[in-house]
């Protein structure tokens, strides 16, 4: 006896059964999968983008706004800063290294960062082709703005103003493309990169005050030694006209955040797995009382008593394993779309390329489902009265 074609025949008599558990299965196991594989990329990412940055130095405002407009560029900014203090920053025997950060305009919504050349090595940037800016006005693409844009090595355009897509446009100051960078897997790869002096030049271009000084809107800084941690932020907080937050610290509030909204997700998934083993449960206790006289006669020709149980187990496991394998194919399809459903998350789209340890986790609880669901009519079955059931006709 074929135990495995017998339940796959079982399993098509019933398709509307079928399908429903299939289908509930697969959403719970769909949406238990997508969340892990958001949450470990949303992780990864925000650790990645925010390793070797030990502080993030900018206006009077929120400390967690100045790391997501600093570190993330997911955030407008509070307000800038006096050149002067990313001076004093430098000169401070604490800080290794200072990064200025000139923000405020942006081009098909990428942010345009004026910055210096430090800024493409904290990132491990590479140059793809072309070089970087040598005077105002250069840019140096990330390669997903290049890629999105269709831009290429002495390609010209405008800025818009504010840091999102629909501000005024800079007309009378455009930008010349003289380097693009291979991707790095970082916010560098989102980021339109020029020199200070570009997005100096623009906004005096723009009407402002040519004679104000010279002002930047954040600054990241890597500390020189472990002492500074604990001398140097609070320095700055009470010393200074400034804000000092560290990103390790605000990230790890930011992932706390994320992972209660995810855990409640999660929760919700497997409260349709469960509700899928329910319906998985009472599909068999039915299919067990339609096909007694069924299995009786296999018992009559010969069948044991475990095989006629693992007939229903069989039908069971191959449900499970059904849904299951469905519900892991949609949560990477539906990662792999995040950028066609939400632009503004494309990069989570990586997601979808890796299997994660923990997906197994998933398959071996949904597998377990099955065997749950099939045990009380499995052994029903195993006890069946051949006798009595072939005598009921």
């Amino acid at each position: 006896m074929n135990i495995l074609r017998l339940a796959f025949a079982y399993a098509r008599r019933r398709p509307l059964s079928t399908l429903l558990v299939v289908v509930m299965l697969a959403l719970g196991v769909a949406t238990v999968a997508l969340t892990l594989l958001i949450a470990r990329e949303l992780e990864t990412r925000l650790t990645r983008d925010a390793e070797g940055i030990d502080l993030v130095v900018g206006a009077k405002g929120s400390p967690l706004q100045i790391v997501l407009a600093g570190v993330y560029h997911a955030d407008v900014p509070p307000g800038n800063i006096p050149l002067s203090a990313v001076t004093a920053l430098r000169r401070n025997p604490l800080v290794a290294q200072v990064i200025p950060l000139a923000l405020g305009d942006s081009f098909q919504g990428f942010r345009i960062v004026g910055t210096e050349p430090e800024l493409v090595a904290q990132y491990g940037g590479v140059l793809e082709a072309g070089e970087l800016w040598s005077q105002p006005l250069d840019v140096v693409l990330g390669s997903e703005v290049a890629r999105t844009a269709k831009l290429r090595l002495g390609d010209r355009f405008t800025g818009s103003h504010g840091l999102a897509e629909g501000g005024g446009q800079h007309a009378d100051a455009r930008y010349s493309v003289t380097g693009v960078l291979a991707p790095t897997g970082t916010v560098l790869d989102r980021l339109v990169l020029t020199s200070l002096a570009s997005v100096w030049t623009v906004h005096e271009h723009h009407g402002e005050d040519t004679n104000a000084p010279r002002e930047v809107t954040l600054a990241l800084l890597k500390y020189r030694t472990p002492l500074a941690a604990a001398t140097l932020p609070r320095a700055i907080n009470s010393d200074t006209a400034l804000v000092a937050a560290s990103p390790a610290y605000e990230t790890a509030r930011l992932l706390t955040v994320f992972g209660a909204g995810f855990d409640l997700i999660r929760a919700f998934a497997w409260l349709l797995v469960a509700a899928s083993t329910l319906m998985l449960f009472v599909a068999l206790a039915q299919t067990l009382a339609e096909r007694r006289y069924d299995l009786a006669i296999m018992r009559a020709l010969g069948a044991s008593r475990a095989q006629v149980a693992l007939v229903l187990l069989a039908e069971s496991l191959f449900l499970a394993a059904t849904g299951t394998l469905l519900g892991i194919v949609v949560a990477h399809a539906a990662a792999a779309a995040i950028p066609w459903w939400m632009p503004q998350l494309a990069p989570l789209a990586d997601a979808a390329r890796h299997f994660m340890p923990e997906e197994w986790m998933v398959v071996g609880l949904a597998m377990g489902v099955g065997i749950i669901a099939a045990l009380w009519p499995a052994w029903r079955a195993y006890r069946l009265d051949v006798a009595a059931t072939l005598a009921e006709g």
